[in-house]
């Protein structure tokens, strides 16, 4: 924020205009080092290898396929290695712990995980696959398709930039002091939801969660439980609204991400709200293909099934994620085989209720990595088991009221004052203007002073 950003600004607006976007991808694949320069290695080999495949695929009108498929494998393997191969050892070594032979076992290789690597791989295959299906695509320069897979703001966790949905800005793009303005706007309030509430509400969230379930009882499993689900929320629709507030500073338009999920009335309904770059990306290089809802009802539930067990899997390779996919599977199925019909009839209360009750529930197996550990927790949740603590023992005054804001901002209520109080003052626009730009100082200098003031500051969706 202090040395990197202002420096790549400053240069980004002296340089003409022909040069920017090698400036940008040299700043991008210097971030990148800044995190691990070995890894930069692999992801420029990503790269290049990935524009082999699609040079190919323009040229090659027979064996077009053939290079997709090929591509498709390079950026699988490329995940599936560095993410699951210790995983898929482990799971071997349970199995040949089970068989009546005394088998040595494998030893595990302890890859650490490049950063961002399920972002910028599942970016290489919408690349492959859109250049696949559009005949008439146009041929891409290699700094263009470098600065569209690597581009900073977006690069270490999201969200998942299309192709198509970003080509033409590469090429082409207009900047503006309004676009830049509404840039620094959107990334200092992604800075607030991050600093401020998602790691308030995570220490807490932690010291519940990662303390004994035998001291607990059903309020403080509460707290916990609601504490995550905020601090999860804000992480990442956080660092979302900063990459998009980025992107702006520097000319793009990134997708929102984000469309407060936690009001949702539906696990249907919730999915098109949370994370909406990667359902999407799920939705149409994995279902449709599949077959989508064009081949029967059954069908149709297994391909939602299917999904949803990627679905968690790319978040991590441990069988609680899995898990975790397939429970939102399974109440998306029942949805559809004529719950949401019931659920269509009931009041928006009740709905609420139950879609917040379901997304609860799965991000306990989310958070808790190990399954028993998880159905205790959930028992806690229901039970009646008394506690010498008391749930407000968690909290202060001060995290009463950043849980009561971040409470707040995630049900929406806040934009909606936003908007009634626009509708009542568009006399005075200016003056509106300066208000917001006044209270976007102030929540930037408090989200410094928050930064320094202490260590807690973890990124959960780097991880994926």
């Amino acid at each position: 924020m202090f040395y990197f950003l202002p420096t790549l600004i400053a240069l980004y607006y002296i340089l003409p205009k022909k040069f920017r976007n090698h400036l940008l991808l040299f700043s991008s694949l210097l971030f990148f080092a800044y995190g691990g320069v070995s890894y930069s290695v692999i992801l420029i080999l990503s790269i290049l290898f990935n524009y082999l495949f699609v040079t190919r695929i323009q040229k090659s009108l027979g064996k077009k396929k053939n290079w997709l498929i090929i591509g498709l494998i390079f950026n699988l393997g490329l995940i599936g290695g560095f993410k699951y191969l210790d995983f898929f050892i482990m799971n071997i070594n349970g199995i040949r712990d089970l068989l009546p032979y005394d088998y040595k076992p494998i030893a595990l290789l302890k890859i650490v995980m490049p950063l961002g690597i399920s972002f910028f791989t599942f970016q290489q295959m919408s690349l492959l696959w859109d250049i696949y299906r559009d005949p008439n695509s146009k041929r891409i320069k290699l700094v263009e398709n470098s600065l569209y897979i690597s581009l900073f703001p977006q690069l270490i966790a999201g969200p998942i930039v299309r192709y198509n949905d970003i080509i033409d800005q590469i090429k082409n793009r207009t900047e503006s002091i309004q676009l830049f303005r509404s840039g620094v706007i959107r990334f200092v309030i992604g800075l607030f939801k991050k600093i401020v509430f998602a790691n308030s509400c995570g220490a807490i969230a932690d010291s519940i969660l990662n303390s004994d379930f035998d001291l607990i009882n059903a309020p403080i499993a509460w707290l916990g439980i609601i504490t995550y689900s905020l601090q999860i929320y804000f992480d990442f629709s956080g660092y979302s609204d900063m990459a998009i507030g980025l992107g702006r500073m520097f000319g793009f338009k990134i997708l929102e991400n984000f469309n407060f999920p936690y009001i949702a009335t539906s696990v249907k309904d919730f999915w098109r709200r949370w994370h909406i770059s990667l359902s999407t990306w799920f939705r149409d290089y994995v279902y449709i293909p599949l077959g989508g809802n064009r081949r029967g009802a059954f069908r149709m539930y297994v391909n939602l099934l299917i999904v949803f067990l990627l679905t968690g899997f790319w978040h991590g390779a441990t069988w609680s994620f899995v898990l975790w996919g397939l429970f939102h599977g399974l109440f998306l199925v029942i949805e559809k085989l004529g719950f949401d019909k019931f659920l269509d009839k009931a009041p928006r209360l009740l709905r609420w209720c139950y879609a917040m009750l379901i997304v609860m529930i799965g991000w306990v197996f989310f958070r808790i990595e190990e399954l028993p550990l998880a159905i205790e927790f959930i028992g806690k949740l229901v039970g009646f088991d008394s506690s010498e603590r008391h749930f407000l023992s968690y909290l202060d005054y001060e995290s009463i009221t950043i849980l009561s804001l971040a409470l707040f901002f995630a049900t929406g209520l806040l934009n909606r004052l936003k908007k009634a109080l626009l509708s009542v003052t568009t006399q005075n626009s200016i003056g509106v203007a300066i208000s917001l730009d006044i209270l976007i100082v102030i929540l930037f200098v408090y989200a410094v002073m928050y930064i320094n003031s202490g260590s807690y500051n973890p990124f959960i969706y780097s991880r994926f």
